[in-house]
């Protein structure tokens, strides 16, 4: 058993140091130390717990009085030691989200600890009297039915208006996999609670969809909810958009591109604008000229024959249309970009370029929170992290329907907030 022990500490050591020091390259065995990251620093306190579950059993076995057992012992000490590290590292997440809002004003009166609704989305969400509409259609692309799910609140409207502000949601999943019911619903729920309509939008994946059709899907979405604001008594002015991943590139690209034809083909006339777009570690550029493009495999294995099916060499093009670093204007809305420094899938310095771009030509404000140890998809558990960069979200988008009749009071010049790190 002792062996069993020192093999039980080694493990939770090296998963402790790839937690800290994750393999940033897009290759096979950075995959796994993604991972690996991702579950050991998201669900820290889980590993913290199992690592001193498995440490009491091998001292009630009496393992420890051999020099190997204490070895295995140190080893496990100090992989705990590192994992509470990481702990302290996610706990500052409060502090960076507060820097990153402070130029729209100071945080309102919170709870010391997270409440309950965000670490327990699925168990309160129904006792909070939320209401849930599950795959409603909203459009026919390519003999599929295209469908959403509406999260529809109990609460009072913000502002004591009339017509509540509208979420919509869009999933991750490299534009090949993922679904509506997956991902943002620790803050679909919490919106909902403050009294925001959520919707989670499907739209079609590769490789059976080829860009930008996934675009022209979530435009649909966002003209079927426009057109459907009476049902849903939301405000068809003010609706908002995030996302992750494969969500945050077509979150950007949403608010980016407002009324663009290309992108709208058989609805050139629908509006199609959003009052603010809140990207989670998305990516920001396809071109060769960024991060994620730089990379040779990316291209030939996954961009090209998968999601573009096209040769960045013969249509270049087409690789800026897809990147929201190439469609910056004046007219871009209000964003809240958020990325974890130890992201090992979107590049963080794509984000920080996008940022600085973006907020050199935008009259509207450019708000970024880089989050120190956070990887990628970090918020898809209910951790401590999530729940704090969710109340950050909640109050970036809570001051922009503040501001709505305010346009003269929301002009927080572009480039006001420095980089949050």
């Amino acid at each position: 058993m002792v062996w069993v022990f020192l093999a039980v500490s080694v493990l939770g050591l090296l998963h402790a140091i790839n937690g800290l020091f994750p393999r940033k390259a897009l290759t096979p065995f950075a995959l796994g130390s993604f991972m690996a990251a991702w579950l050991t620093n998201e669900l820290v306190w889980h590993h913290l717990f199992m690592g001193l579950l498995w440490t009491a059993l091998f001292v009630s076995l009496g393992v420890v009085g051999s020099p190997v057992g204490l070895v295995a012992l140190a080893i496990m000490a100090v992989a705990e030691g590192l994992l509470l590290y990481s702990a302290r590292i996610g706990h500052r997440t409060a502090a960076v989200m507060q820097e990153a809002l402070a130029p729209i004003g100071p945080p309102p009166v919170g709870p010391r600890f997270p409440r309950l609704h965000l670490v327990f989305p699925f168990l309160v969400g129904r006792r909070r009297g939320l209401q849930k509409q599950r795959d409603v259609p909203y459009a026919v692309a390519a003999g599929r039915t295209l469908k959403l799910d509406a999260t529809i609140p109990s609460a009072p409207v913000p502002g004591g208006g009339t017509r509540r502000p509208a979420l919509i949601q869009i999933h991750g999943g490299g534009w090949v996999i993922g679904d509506k019911r997956e991902q943002g619903l620790p803050l679909l729920t919490h919106m909902a609670a403050q009294g925001w309509v959520g919707f989670n939008v499907n739209y079609r994946l590769s490789p059976a969809a080829t860009f930008p059709d996934h675009l022209v899907d979530l435009k649909a979405a966002l003209a079927w909810i426009r057109q459907h604001a009476d049902a849903y008594n939301i405000d068809p002015d003010f609706i908002c958009v995030t996302g992750g991943s494969a969500g945050g590139h077509l979150t950007a690209l949403m608010g980016l591109t407002a009324g663009d034809p290309r992108f709208q083909p058989g609805f050139e006339d629908a509006d199609t604008s959003v009052a603010a777009a809140v990207p989670f570690y998305g990516i920001y550029d396809f071109t060769p000229d960024g991060t994620f493009g730089s990379h040779a495999e990316m291209y030939r294995r996954f961009l090209e024959p998968i999601v573009m099916k096209a040769f960045v060499a013969d249509e270049p093009r087409r690789f800026e249309e897809a990147s929201p670093v190439h469609h910056l204007s004046e007219s871009a809305p209000a964003f809240l970009v958020v990325h974890g420094d130890h992201d090992t899938l979107a590049p963080v310095e794509d984000a920080r370029i996008f940022v600085e771009r973006l907020r050199a030509v935008s009259t509207q404000p450019v708000l970024y929170a880089e989050l120190p140890g956070a990887e990628h998809a970090f918020e898809v558990f209910p951790s401590e992290r999530t729940a704090r960069t969710v109340e950050g979200v909640a109050q970036f988008l809570s001051d922009r329907w503040e501001r709505r009749h305010a346009p003269q009071e929301a002009g927080l010049h572009a480039d006001a907030p420095a980089l949050v790190e």
